[in-house]
C-alpha cells in the first residue's frame, strides 16, 4: 500500500492556478484564524472577504460552505437547504484528511487535495457577484486575491461544481 501525496502548498496551488491561466494577486500577513482576526490585521485589502465553514452530517458526507464574512449562519437551516440534514463542524483530523489544511486555513483553494471529490462545495450567491475574491491559499499567513469566473474555473477543474445559494 502506498503512503498518500502530501497535501499541496500555497506555492503548488499557485502555479496550477497559473497553468490553468487564472489570474492572482497574493499578500503576506501574519497567521489569522477568525474572522476578527482577519478584520484587524488585513488592512484596506480590497474585493470581498469570506469565511469557509468544513461541515458533515451524520452519514459522514461532507461539505465546504463559503460566504461573506459577515453572514449569519444557522447550521439547521442550512442542513435543510443543502437536504444533509443536521450539519456539525468536522474535526480537525478530517479537515486535514480530507482538504489537507488547518483550522483557520480552510478555504476553497483547499479542494484540489480532494481528489476524490467526496467533499461538496456551496458557496454564498452574493459573493460570486463581487470582484476580486479574497481566500486563505492554503496557508493562513497569506491572502489570495482571484475573480468569482477564476475561482469557478478553479473548482470545476478540481472536480467540484459549486452550488449557489442565498445567505
Amino acid at each position: 500500500m502506498t503512503e498518500p501525496s502530501s497535501p499541496a502548498t500555497a506555492e503548488s496551488l499557485i502555479n496550477y492556478l497559473d497553468v490553468l491561466g487564472i489570474e492572482t494577486s497574493t499578500v503576506e500577513h501574519p497567521a489569522v484564524f477568525t474572522v476578527e482576526e482577519a478584520r484587524r490585521l488585513r488592512g484596506n485589502l480590497p474585493g470581498a472577504h469570506s469565511k469557509s465553514l468544513f461541515l458533515r452530517n451524520k452519514k459522514g458526507r461532507m461539505w465546504l460552505v463559503v460566504t461573506l464574512e459577515d453572514r449569519t449562519i444557522d447550521l439547521k437551516d442550512l442542513g435543510d437547504r443543502l437536504g444533509a440534514g443536521r450539519l456539525s463542524f468536522g474535526s480537525a483530523d478530517r479537515l486535514m484528511r480530507y482538504l489537507g489544511v488547518i483550522p483557520g486555513a480552510v478555504t476553497p483553494f483547499a479542494t484540489i487535495n480532494d481528489h476524490a471529490g467526496v467533499v461538496h462545495v456551496a458557496l454564498d450567491r452574493s459573493m460570486m457577484e463581487m470582484e476580486p475574491l479574497n481566500f486563505h491559499p492554503l496557508d493562513n499567513t497569506k491572502t489570495t486575491a482571484i475573480s468569482a469566473d477564476g475561482l469557478r474555473r478553479f473548482l470545476e477543474a478540481t472536480g467540484h461544481t459549486p452550488q449557489l445559494l442565498e445567505f
